[in-house]
């Protein structure tokens, strides 16, 4: 399996998905909303380290109960910058969901276990401070795409790294995990196997041993051509177990996308692909 969602895939997917006169893949990804209709707040610290740093997207009209989810990018975790996402944070925040796209420590200066607690402080800066962005603090959402689905799930599923910052699991209102692996052992990818120091990996790992009653509602999207992630395995496994458990869980597996375009497709220029925005607002405004 390998995680291989950097910057150059997606564009070149979205090349290759969309045509508009005079305009690069760069700026079909980009220039999806005008800059008038949020508000964005940039370089936001979560943490002390030059890497806890995350930008902010408000929608211009919010209130005590706009939900705020806190977005981490793919990358194999080893790479991304979370100014290649602005289309995440543009295309939510049109749609009255306030949005913090947050950098965090990347492989191999550090290994999973500081990556995730980077997400989980980022995620607690994000309940601490959502009454001063204007959003509601009892309606924050975990949300990723590739390795950053991972992230995701760990912190919903696995108390361990919300807990070290002063929250729970159950105070987040859902979690969202796109083309995610939740069940990835062995790992034969390089760079995910120095993230995970493998062939030491502990199975606790691995989202889906975490799975057990009480956890946050989700919603689970995945290609059903995914060369990159396996969906059976690991979106429509994990979503197997959280309904064992009485979890309320959400699955789409979606045609006309891949591995890289899924994410795409929140931007109004790949829209056309995969109903993965509407899917996304539906699940936060519900």
């Amino acid at each position: 399996m390998t995680h291989l969602t950097s910057r150059r895939q997606l564009l070149a997917a979205a090349a290759g998905a969309v045509f508009l006169p005079g305009c690069s893949a760069l700026g079909a990804l980009d220039a999806v909303v005008p800059r008038d209709t949020y508000e964005g707040r940039a370089g936001l610290a979560y943490g002390d380290l030059p890497r806890h740093r995350l930008d902010a997207y408000l929608p211009l009209q919010r209130s005590a109960a706009t939900p705020l989810v806190v977005f981490f990018y793919g990358g194999a975790w080893t790479r991304g910058e979370r100014g290649d996402y602005r289309f995440v944070g543009e295309a939510l925040a049109s749609q009255g969901i306030a949005v913090l796209v947050a950098d965090y420590r990347l492989s191999p200066a550090v290994r999973w276990p500081n990556i995730l607690d980077d997400c989980a402080r980022a995620t607690a800066w994000a309940r601490t401070n959502a009454a001063q962005l204007g959003c509601s603090p009892e309606r924050i959402f975990a949300m990723g795409h590739s390795a950053g689905a991972y992230n995701a799930a760990m912190l919903a599923l696995d108390p361990r790294w919300l807990q070290a910052h002063g929250m729970q699991p159950r105070q987040l209102a859902g979690w969202i995990g796109i083309a995610g692996p939740y069940d990835f052992l062995p790992i034969t990818d390089a760079d995910s196997r120095v993230a995970f120091g493998w062939p030491g990996t502990p199975p606790e790992s691995q989202p889906v041993v975490h799975v057990s009653p009480g956890d946050p509602p989700a919603l689970l999207l995945a290609p059903q051509d995914d060369r990159t992630v396996n969906p059976r395995r690991n979106t429509l496994g994990l979503a197997e177990k959280l309904r064992a458990a009485g979890v309320p869980v959400r699955v789409q597996i979606l045609q006309g996308v891949n591995h890289a375009t899924i994410i795409g497709a929140l931007s109004r220029p790949l829209a056309r692909l995969a109903p993965v925005r509407q899917e996304v607002v539906s699940f936060v405004s519900a």
